[in-house]
């Protein structure tokens, strides 16, 4: 039986990675709304509806190392031309394993929030759920092949006090059925990046989403 991104998140989500052999694997969208590239360590998922036969052409067309070839921006602006796509930005990808008990900070749930991240994370994730913290917000919502995904957002005038590695330990808490719980940051965004290492979510590659216009 052939392999699906969901097979795959899902031994990366516990420690077991697709080998390093600087090869690409394509394999079906598992949405409509889902397309992208995720590298991992010497190995690249492609996840797209397109011909596989076209990937792997225009990946031996590139003139860089093959192990980074998939993040090459040649490679990325080929993919998003053929799908009529756009990207925001190449993240950082990391998951954390769930915790047990309630979240140690309080929170507040929010029934039908307009939250501008709630209305940013409407285009990427389903069943979005928004928690508010004195200072802050949590979301979590069901993003690429149905994982779950946490984002956090902090007030300005309550960033450097710790607020965003509590709010990410708090996803770790609120994420249902004892299930992984993933996030992105953008690479150069060191204070978020800096706030869920600190929360226990580790690193496990690199993802370019592509998303619908």
């Amino acid at each position: 039986m052939d392999r699906t991104l969901t097979d795959i998140l899902h031994e990366a989500a516990h420690g077991h990675f697709p080998p390093p052999d600087g090869g690409t694997t394509v394999v079906p969208q598992p949405s409509r709304r889902d397309a992208g590239v995720i590298a991992f360590t010497g190995h690249s998922v492609v996840f797209t509806d397109e011909d596989p036969q076209w990937v792997r052409r225009t990946l031996a067309t590139l003139d860089c190392d093959s192990l980074a070839a998939t993040m090459n921006p040649r490679f990325l602006g080929a993919l998003l031309d053929r799908t009529r796509r756009r990207m925001d930005t190449i993240d950082l990808l990391t998951v954390a394993s769930c915790l047990a008990g309630p979240p140690p900070l309080q929170l507040s749930e929010l029934a039908d929030a307009d939250h501008p991240r709630e209305v940013r994370s409407r285009r990427r994730r389903d069943d979005i759920r928004v928690w508010a913290a004195e200072g802050g917000v949590v979301l979590l919502g069901r993003g690429v092949a149905g994982r779950w995904e946490a984002a956090v957002e902090v007030d300005d005038e309550r960033r450097h006090r710790g607020l965003g590695r509590a709010l990410a330990t708090a996803a770790r808490h609120l994420v249902p059925d004892g299930q992984p719980v993933w996030a992105q940051q953008a690479a150069g965004n060191a204070r978020s990046v800096r706030a869920f290492q600190a929360a226990g979510f580790r690193p496990v590659g690199a993802e370019a989403l592509l998303l619908q216009t």
